[in-house]
């Protein structure tokens, strides 16, 4: 974008900002010394400050450096957002590690599979989830997994209360393999950082279905991680002022990057809330009065239902953010119009972004709205349209494909060198140049419009659903022969999952085999995964070359909802 149409749009945001050779720790540490005293999390009401957050830091790094993690290992942390969950972060981080973020409601297979391709020797999980992966320890390269209690946070008495309650559910662990958090942390004084830091080196590892729709390891450097904190901090004039309601769990890239590591960078405050429920975050609305919201579509839609919520005054709210889906013109006129009935400026703007650049890359800019736009880039973040086939760029108002240049694009794909070659390629500027596998266009002020996606990908309640992964789950029923998936509308997930399938005795079909079927694969996927309804057909169609037409089935499905 030309210089003038960026300041016309952007206002005092720098086109381009100056990144710190540091590691995600060091940068989180600056905010630790400038605002000591300030509040870094809030959790389920206790309150940490910048101070006592990097005393924790330098205790879980030293218990795990004397457990024998080094720099390069890597341990995958099975949390929901909660304060363990982002201590580990910057812990793994300071001694040279590489965290990789598993959603701790994955199936045993899904676990495993997670668990391999990072080569993970060490874990942290909850003891809720420990029998899941004791399941899988035999096939696993594992050689501790750390367990800890979603109570040990908690303030006194929703702790004692949770003890109570779950006194009978206590688990008892294997000692030759596993290690309770409170063993391995909190009697352990600090340790030095580690000193062969490479901002270019790994530090994070996040799955994503990349450009075919199968789960992939998307690996992010310290540099990426760096770079995209700073960059939503400039873009959302962050400061020490701010709080930020982390919804959007820290195994999403959206909730880790914008959630968690943008908010710290800018020593604010971030609200962490390990479980979705729209009535408890309506009420922490009201009560804690965050100055951003940032969710996806479901959510908002969500509070617009809550009766806490709307009747709330919103007059403290600076702006809200949706992404990882997209936005309905309709919700975020209804979001506005709440808004501002209930004392508030702030509108519910687009984004866009993908977790192959750690997520956002961009957004509409806070004081200005263009209906249907996503946005304008990050700065530092180049984006063009070019024709798939040619890779030319095309003129504004054109339709192709989404292109990203800049220091928050992925290394690649973990141990899949294949897909990295087809993703990340080398343009006729000399630069490395990310394929989204997204359609869209770009108008003559820089602002860009999503159409559609190219990748097969659904996103139900903005997570990541992989079509193929789902098909192989319902082939592995014995009455199955073919099964095709598609994302249908709904009102509150913007998108659910309905299976096509073809069995091998069509006689077979009736509602009580569907119920069988969506059954076996409840016990297979995790819950977004799993189809809501399944249809039966005789023939599934075929493309010309033998494969399930799903855009056909699109079709069908779309003329039949008319």
């Amino acid at each position: 974008m030309e210089e003038k149409a960026w300041h016309k749009f952007y206002g005092e945001i720098p086109r381009s900002i100056s990144y710190p050779d540091e590691s995600m720790y060091l940068l989180i540490k600056n905010s630790i010394k400038k605002y000591p005293n300030d509040i870094a999390y809030d959790f389920l009401g206790k309150e940490v400050s910048y101070s006592q957050f990097g005393q924790q830091i330098d205790s879980y790094a030293c218990g795990f450096k004397k457990m024998g993690f080094v720099a390069g290992d890597s341990m995958s942390i099975i949390m929901p957002t909660s304060p363990q969950g982002i201590i580990a972060f910057y812990a793994v981080n300071k001694l040279g590690g590489v965290a990789s973020f598993i959603h701790p409601l994955s199936t045993p297979d899904e676990l495993k599979h997670y668990l391999s391709l990072s080569k993970s020797k060490y874990a942290l999980t909850l003891d809720l989830f420990y029998d899941k992966i004791a399941e899988i320890k035999e096939a696993v390269s594992l050689e501790k997994l750390i367990v800890t209690s979603i109570s040990t946070y908690m303030p006194s008495i929703k702790k004692a209360a949770y003890k109570l309650i779950n006194i009978h559910k206590r688990k008892h662990i294997d000692s030759s393999w596993s290690l309770w958090l409170e063993k391995v942390a909190y009697q352990c004084n600090t340790v030095e950082a580690a000193s062969d830091f490479n901002k270019d080196s790994l530090a994070v590892i996040l799955y994503s279905g990349g450009t075919t729709g199968s789960p992939k390891g998307v690996m992010l450097t310290n540099g990426n991680i760096v770079a995209e904190g700073m960059q939503v901090a400039t873009w959302g004039k962050l400061d020490h002022t701010d709080t930020i309601l982390a919804i959007l769990p820290i195994f999403h890239g959206f909730g880790l990057s914008v959630c968690i590591n943008a908010i710290l960078v800018a020593g604010g405050k971030s609200i962490l809330i390990p479980k979705f429920t729209v009535h408890e975050v309506a009420g922490l609305i009201k009560t804690k009065k965050p100055t951003f919201i940032i969710g996806v579509p479901t959510l908002f839609k969500a509070l617009l239902e809550e009766k806490k919520f709307t009747e709330s005054d919103l007059s403290f709210l600076k702006a809200a953010f949706s992404g990882a889906d997209t936005l309905p013109h309709s919700l975020k006129e209804q979001f506005d119009n709440l808004v501002k009935k209930n004392h508030g400026k702030a509108t519910l703007l687009e984004g866009y972004g993908l977790t192959e650049a750690v997520t956002a890359i961009m957004a509409m800019p806070m004081d200005f709205y263009r209906e249907n736009s996503i946005g304008v880039p990050f700065p530092d973040m180049d984006v063009k349209i070019i024709d798939p086939q040619t890779f030319n760029s095309l003129p504004n108002g054109d339709i192709g494909e989404i292109c990203i240049q800049g220091p928050a694009v992925m290394k690649g794909y973990l141990n899949n060198p294949e897909e990295t070659a087809n993703t990340l390629r080398v343009h006729d500027d000399g630069k490395i140049w990310l394929h989204t596998g997204d359609l869209g266009s770009r108008d003559s002020d820089g602002f860009f419009y999503f159409k559609q996606r190219l990748k097969r990908l659904i996103k139900s309640s903005g997570m990541n659903v992989y079509p193929s992964e789902v098909e192989n789950i319902l082939c592995k029923h014995p009455d199955v022969k073919f099964a095709c998936v598609i994302g249908i509308p709904d009102e509150h997930q913007i998108s659910r999952i309905k299976a096509f399938v073809e069995l091998h005795n069509k006689e077979y079909a009736s509602s009580e085999k569907e119920a069988e079927i969506i059954a076996f694969a409840k016990s297979k996927l995790i819950k977004w995964s799993c189809p809501r309804e399944v249809e039966f057909m005789e023939k599934l169609p075929l493309t010309k070359i033998g494969k399930v037409n799903f855009r056909e089935l699109e079709e069908y499905e779309h003329e039949n909802r008319k």
